[in-house]
């Protein structure tokens, strides 16, 4: 029995990109949307440690997972995996004219900032393509929240996601870009 959910501590997280998909029964989804378009198709999850995205275009599959390094997963076609610390920028270049570029940060905020951060993130949740509010660890301080906003167009996905976490008062935020050229 699954009683209330504690965020991991953000100096455990990790960006892993894929080149492949990864089998998503690996993860513990809390909501998930697909998108699909004439030249590509895209799975999102939020999961108990962060998200998941899958894009698919031609034959290519690429896979980002935002979790902690603790979570086993798949080492076949593991592209890279980096810690989600400070301000990170990440590309790569796949067959067939897909790129993949995604920017990573961490904000500690002191706590009135991250309050207001918090309450402006819970209402873009009503607009978010994808949101998640976890439980409470405690009934006067915020529940974690995750969400995110999805940009799709003729020449790819533009995907933010922002994952909140109150007892650290810590927002980590991604910004993923899957591009079609050609």
């Amino acid at each position: 029995m699954h009683v209330g959910f504690a965020r991991p501590q953000v100096a455990e997280l990790v960006l892993q990109l894929f080149g492949r998909s990864v089998h998503p029964e690996l993860f513990g989804t809390r909501t998930a949307k697909a998108l699909c378009r004439d030249d590509f198709a895209a799975s999102l999850r939020i999961c108990d440690e962060g998200h998941v995205i899958a894009f698919r275009y031609g034959s290519c599959t690429v896979t980002e997972v935002a979790t902690t390094r603790s979570h086993t997963l798949p080492k076949r076609k593991r592209l890279f995996e980096r810690k989600l610390c400070g301000f990170r920028d990440v590309a790569q270049t796949f067959d067939g004219g897909l790129r993949y570029w995604s920017s990573c940060q961490v904000e500690r905020l002191n706590p009135d900032v991250f309050l207001n951060v918090h309450e402006e993130l819970s209402a873009d949740c009503a607009r978010a393509t994808l949101a998640h509010r976890f439980g409470s660890g405690h009934r006067l301080a915020p529940a974690p929240l995750s969400l995110l906003r999805c940009d799709a167009g003729g020449d790819g996905l533009l995907v933010h996601a922002f994952h909140t976490f109150p007892d650290e008062c810590a927002v980590v935020r991604t910004q993923s870009l899957f591009e079609i050229s050609g």
